[in-house]
């Protein structure tokens, strides 16, 4: 995410504090905040993919992803 848009997204979040949004800027509010939530996640899970827990015989094996719990 460019630096402009969470510059954006934090000048959004001041606005709604202080005056409040037009329907508008809220509709672009939400727009960047799935978009930075998506490109978070995404970040996220490449990191994870990449982490490699250390076993006791000195091998590594790759974080594997549980099930979700109901």
């Amino acid at each position: 995410m460019e630096h402009e848009q969470i510059e954006r997204i934090n000048e959004l979040a001041r606005k709604k504090k202080s005056v409040g949004l037009t329907e508008s800027e809220m509709a672009e509010q939400e727009k960047l905040r799935k978009q930075y939530i998506r490109e978070f996640r995404a970040n996220m899970e490449d990191t994870l993919r990449r982490v490699r827990v250390e076993q006791a015989d000195g091998s590594y094996k790759p974080l594997v992803k549980k099930d979700k719990m109901n």
